[in-house]
């Protein structure tokens, strides 16, 4: 198999399509089989070869186009290389109608779409139609973002949408020196790991912030950490003092890998009441290391989190979160059935999903 993968981002940035298409390009480097080939052209990295590039492949990584923001050269790369391969693979709506370009100058090529979540949940221009409707195969990463591209695109050929779930990074696993959080759960420490820009509200961390004060009355030693960066720290910074749980809330800004470990190893429980997660990979990554889940119950969330693993409340709702928060220290899950939940969604079980998803 020669494949191409087309990605907005790989390494340039940590963000959550970028961890996922890493994976992608890991996943298809295995099933490419002897004398296989996979190329990619990604939009934003830089030119190059990037050292992370040979934990994420094998020795069948081909071509790395990084286009640093051009557009014109990312189109271009990808029908050069699209001109050699068999598949190709599409990380993001936005970039379909390129691969749609490319199986017009190779007539044999078939393409595929990673529909991820909010970007496909919503009605699709004239072009976007035209471009899905020429994909081989839509691979959703839950039931509920199928669902969503059935409903605003009804002409879709319901056969086509596939559902593979997002997998955990194999190289994110618990480290055996990793220190499990052994503090007694009065004093629980809740950890919300999301982007924290004006465009992603939605994440409900302002909502978690909310429930602090609720929270406080029942376990006055309880502690919020929250970890990310962006344009909407002020705002959230903001909210805390009007709140008066400033000594209760911390942000730690952008974490290594290493210190993010060593968050969920300490924290006593997880939780994103988001809006709109389409999968929720911080929920496995939470779960390989035992932790319950508290999330919202919308998008794909409760695709992930089970009565068994978590809870899950409605969005925005204060004394909901607060009593969910309660509950889940008072009663707290089973550690090695929250892993092995965890474990259904390990790497392997991705690519034995993505390799039938492309037959």
């Amino acid at each position: 198999m020669k494949a191409l993968l087309l990605s907005p981002e790989l390494f340039l940035h940590e963000g959550g399509i970028a961890r996922i298409m890493r994976l992608y390009l890991k996943a298809l480097c295995e099933i490419a089989g002897p004398g296989g080939r996979v190329d990619s052209v990604v939009l934003n990295d830089n030119p190059g070869t990037d050292p992370r590039a040979t934990r994420y492949s094998t020795a069948r990584l081909g071509e790395q186009a990084g286009c640093q923001r051009r557009r014109l050269r990312f189109i271009r790369e990808t029908i050069r290389l699209g001109r050699r391969a068999d598949i190709l693979v599409c990380g993001h709506l936005h970039q379909l109608a390129v691969a749609w370009l490319a199986r017009l100058c190779n007539p044999r090529l078939r393409y595929y779409l990673v529909a991820h979540g909010i970007e496909v949940w919503r009605p699709f221009t004239f072009l976007e139609r035209r471009a899905l409707l020429g994909a081989h195969r839509i691979l959703c990463i839950s039931e509920y973002t199928r669902r969503q591209m059935l409903r605003f695109f009804p002409g879709l050929p319901a056969e086509r949408l596939v559902v593979v779930p997002n997998t955990l990074d194999p190289y994110f696993a618990p480290d055996l020196n990793d220190q499990l959080s052994t503090a007694p759960f009065a004093t629980p420490r809740i950890l919300t790991v999301a982007r924290l820009t004006g465009t992603d509200t939605y994440k409900g961390v302002d909502t978690l912030i909310e429930a602090m004060p609720l929270v406080r009355r029942d376990f006055p030693l309880a502690r919020l950490r929250i970890v990310g960066q962006g344009d909407d720290l002020p705002r959230l910074q903001a909210l805390v003092q009007r709140r008066g749980v400033g000594f209760a809330v911390d942000f730690t800004g952008p974490l290594s890998d290493e210190a993010l470990r060593a968050e969920y190893a300490a924290c006593d429980l997880f939780a994103l009441p988001s809006r709109k997660e389409g999968f929720g990979l911080v929920f496995l990554e939470a779960m390989t290391y035992g932790k319950a889940c508290l999330g919202a119950r919308a998008g794909g969330t409760p695709e992930v989190i089970t009565a068994e693993t978590g809870q899950l409340v409605e969005y925005g709702n204060i004394p909901e979160l607060a009593a969910a928060v309660a509950d889940l220290v008072r009663y707290p899950r089973d550690s090695e059935v929250v892993r092995r939940h965890a474990d259904s969604f390990a790497f392997p079980a991705f690519t034995r999903r993505l390799a039938a998803a492309l037959a």
